[in-house]
């Protein structure tokens, strides 16, 4: 079995980084004159997948203008937060409500995704149908990040997720979940978080370990820094 779609959250404010986000979207920064939001594009590519579905909302038009201008030889549809940014939960889920597919890769773009992370993203991959999963995070231990004031979130053992003892990963910004994890959700705004935390709750988050080096958009000074590698 196999992921054949792909969501990418396109939606923020990208407010840490003010003042270069007024203008110009996180997502569509650039890291050696490529924009972050093509990196990760083509890391799906990579990966085989075929479509991509992005959400957007703050300053919007900057996303279709750059697809439009770009030959990625891939299906890109472009889904809406509305009058209102959903948070990555709601976002999620207004992308995948009225899609065919079960499973689906989730990207944060701000993450600088590369072809280094194609096994380790095909190995999830075939963790998470080979023990039949609804979700699986892909988590990095915090010594292996760029930007050192990550202080870590989780535990992982056996591939799963909690929050006790020592709390040494982070987040990389991508996971795998089937959309029946948000089918019964009521709120349109929410954060995935809530439903990372219930899941926790119920021994039921999974996580894969990256072995890569993290880096990511955490906020202005990293972003210098990383223009500058």
């Amino acid at each position: 079995m196999k992921i054949n779609a792909a969501l990418i959250l396109c939606a923020g404010f990208g407010k840490r980084l003010n003042p270069i986000t007024l203008e110009k979207p996180k997502p569509l920064l650039e890291i050696n004159n490529v924009t972050v939001f093509e990196k990760n594009i083509n890391l799906i590519k990579g990966l085989g997948i075929n479509r991509i579905i992005i959400n957007t909302f703050y300053l919007k038009d900057h996303f279709s203008n750059f697809i439009k201008s770009n030959n990625f030889n891939v299906d890109i549809q472009i889904v809406e937060d509305g009058e209102s940014i959903l948070d990555t939960g709601g976002g999620i889920l207004n992308m995948i409500k009225n899609t065919s597919e079960d499973d689906f890769m989730v990207f944060n773009p701000d993450t600088i995704w590369s072809k280094d992370y194609h096994k380790e993203i095909l190995k999830m991959e075939e963790f998470y149908f080979l023990k039949k999963l609804e979700n699986i995070l892909l988590l990095v231990n915090k010594k292996l990040s760029f930007d050192k004031n990550f202080k870590g979130d989780f535990s992982l053992s056996n591939n799963l997720i909690t929050k006790k003892n020592s709390t040494d990963f982070i987040y990389t910004g991508c996971q795998i979940l089937n959309k029946k994890i948000l089918m019964n959700q009521i709120k349109r705004k929410f954060s995935i978080l809530n439903i990372w935390n219930k899941l926790i709750d119920e021994k039921k988050l999974y996580g894969y370990e990256s072995k890569k080096k993290f880096y990511h958009l955490t906020d202005l000074k990293t972003f210098n820094k990383l223009k500058d590698l």
